[in-house]
């Protein structure tokens, strides 16, 4: 490989030029190149009408794949959990470094935890899962509350809160690690409570699949264990048939004792916006070894989901 500057494509966004800043640190280090950011305004960055409606999966990666496709990028920085599950032939993913906590969390007025909110208490999320999960734990636990659906960038979301128009917001941990903001956390919400989105916390590392020496290069950055934990969740949601804006959770996680790990269980669960209605399973087995063991993983658990109904409860499917 040559001295030449690697050129990473970069949403426009605080958190996209803060995750993207930190994969150029660790590609630098491995690879001894100067790394310079492109910044790319995606059709997802500039609409302001929910991701439901706007299509969810890929709103905010295809402008990034076209100058990857066009050479006008070495490579691209996603978060996964906005990557359509379908692969294009002509890029690869070339590392998905170690995950950041994938949980969702709550920050709330007065340093409020979840289940200390008062009665019709005003949360704001731009998910369907994440409403869907919170209005299910409200209705079993008694808890009064409204879900709002909103859109904008962390600093907007926040400011809702702030300003009064809302009680709480949810956002994911692993954005507000990155952007340096996790002391403005009031509760982390247990995984047990609301699932996050398949790949939440994970990042995706993209180029072309024809330049071996970068795929070579970039791939030492990937984190086999999270590779392994992220296929089979994203296995779960293209087997529902399910965009990235649908009501589906999913997160697979190493079960151990001590230092040694021994099985991947994997969660997954759909529901009705409402919290009415929810799919919710699990499956545990040994660590998936191939890549095809951890689709097989994802995909046999959706059979299991779409048995008892499954289908019927996304809002969102894709075309």
């Amino acid at each position: 490989m040559s001295d030449k500057a690697l050129r990473l494509g970069t949403r426009r966004s605080k958190l996209a030029m803060a995750q993207s800043g930190q994969v150029a640190d660790a590609v630098r280090k491995v690879t001894g190149r100067p790394v310079e950011l492109v910044e790319i305004t995606t059709y997802g960055d500039t609409s302001r009408e929910h991701l439901a409606q706007i299509g969810g999966t890929g709103v905010f990666v295809a402008a990034l794949r076209e100058a990857l496709a066009r050479g006008e990028v070495d490579f691209a920085v996603h978060s996964l959990k906005d990557l359509p599950t379908e692969q294009p032939a002509e890029l690869v993913l070339a590392a998905l470094p170690v995950r950041e906590d994938p949980r969702d969390v709550i920050v709330a007025r007065d340093d409020l935890k979840f289940t200390d909110l008062p009665r019709g208490a005003r949360i704001g999320t731009g998910s369907p899962r994440r409403m869907a999960q919170l209005n299910a734990y409200a209705r079993a636990h008694g808890l009064d509350i409204e879900t709002v659906p909103i859109r904008g960038n962390v600093d907007t979301r926040i400011r809702y809160v702030r300003d009064g128009e809302l009680d709480a917001v949810v956002l994911a941990a692993a954005g507000l690690n990155r952007l340096g903001r996790i002391e403005e956390v009031t509760d982390f919400l247990s995984v047990d409570t609301v699932l996050p989105a398949p790949g939440q916390g994970a990042l995706a590392i993209e180029c072309a699949a024809e330049n071996a020496d970068l795929i070579a290069a970039l791939g030492e950055l990937d984190d086999p264990f999270t590779r392994a934990a992220v296929t089979a969740e994203r296995s779960l949601l293209a087997a529902l048939e399910a965009g990235c804006s649908a009501p589906v959770g999913a997160l697979a996680d190493l079960l151990g004792d001590g230092q040694v790990v021994k099985e991947m269980r994997l969660r997954g669960v759909v529901g009705t916006t409402d919290g009415t209605r929810m799919v919710q399973l699990s499956t545990t087995g040994p660590v998936p070894q191939t890549h095809e063991g951890a689709l097989a993983l994802g995909s046999d658990l959706a059979t299991e989901m779409l048995a008892q109904g499954a289908a019927g409860l996304m809002g969102e499917r894709a075309h």
